[in-house]
């Protein structure tokens, strides 16, 4: 790609199969689980909010990997990229996984639970947290982030290491499988909290440096009036900003799901405590 005389980018859609393809055939093979799951339990586990919210996962993915922000994260700007990587390693995972469900994953329940035995005490949530905090700031590293917009293959690596590491960051809050190791109480406020907190620090450090750090970037094409450090610092923006707002969207579900689950317990006190009067009063 080049800019025209007008700092103005030439971008375009991806079309590479190697891409479309692999998308292509999870979302087959997603849809026809999901069909399948509808007739063996009539709609439970594989309702029309797992359907929606697959496929939101699925247009954050086409979004990273297929529109023009592949290619303008490439070869323009930093900011593109971590939008891209915003998807990959956040948002299109959790998408994904709130698409899923014990029901929909039943054929390959047993092989999950068998992997999770196998893993033993790694196979928990602080083992995920670790794992996307230490991949996200591995891969943003100067060296290694140059490498990967330079080299095709260290490219694929890199993406397939941020999606990897938000499913296994997402997999402990939502579970589509339940796991031995589970976040109790406030323990999934105290997760997620400190994975968002953590990952804002390196926003807030992109968002105020004052030299720019990333050596390809220094040397692509300026676009939009943007030079290589305001580049970098709406790149700090972007990063603090979508981490600060699915904190939020994620606490609020999270409260719901408590006060659901609290109203649930009562219920099952208030039936137990029924059936015991009327245990005594039949004695």
């Amino acid at each position: 790609m080049s800019s025209d005389n007008s700092g103005h980018p030439h971008l375009h859609w991806l079309a590479d199969p190697l891409v479309l393809m692999p998308l292509a055939l999870f979302a087959g093979i997603y849809f026809w689980r999901f069909a399948q799951a509808r007739k063996e339990e009539g709609g439970r586990g594989a309702g029309v909010l797992q359907a929606l919210a697959f496929a939101g996962g699925m247009m954050a993915l086409l979004a990273a990997l297929v529109s023009p922000l592949d290619g303008l994260g490439e070869d323009y700007l930093f900011a593109a990229h971590m939008v891209q990587h915003v998807l990959l390693g956040d948002l299109a995972p959790l998408l994904i996984l709130l698409g899923l469900s014990r029901v929909i994953l039943r054929p390959v329940t047993r092989r999950l639970t068998s992997v999770e035995r196998r893993l033993g005490s790694l196979a928990s949530p602080a083992t995920g947290l670790i794992a996307w905090l230490v991949l996200m700031y591995l891969w943003h590293l100067p060296a290694l982030y140059d490498a990967a917009v330079k080299h095709p293959l260290v490219h694929l690596l890199e993406h397939v290491s941020f999606f990897a590491a938000g499913v296994a960051l997402w997999w402990p809050l939502i579970q589509p499988v339940p796991m031995r190791r589970k976040l109790t109480g406030l323990q999934p406020i105290a997760y997620i909290g400190t994975a968002k907190a953590g990952l804002a620090a390196l926003g807030i450090f992109l968002t105020w440096s004052t030299t720019a750090i990333y050596p390809y970037y220094e040397d692509t094409p300026r676009i939009w009036g943007l030079s290589p450090v305001e580049d970098q610092n709406v790149a700090g923006v972007i990063m603090m900003v979508e981490q600060s707002l699915t904190l939020a969207l994620v606490l609020v579900a999270l409260f719901i799901r408590m006060l659901a689950q609290s109203e649930t317990e009562q219920l099952r006190r208030e039936r137990l405590e029924e059936r015991q009067a009327e245990a005594a009063r039949g004695a």
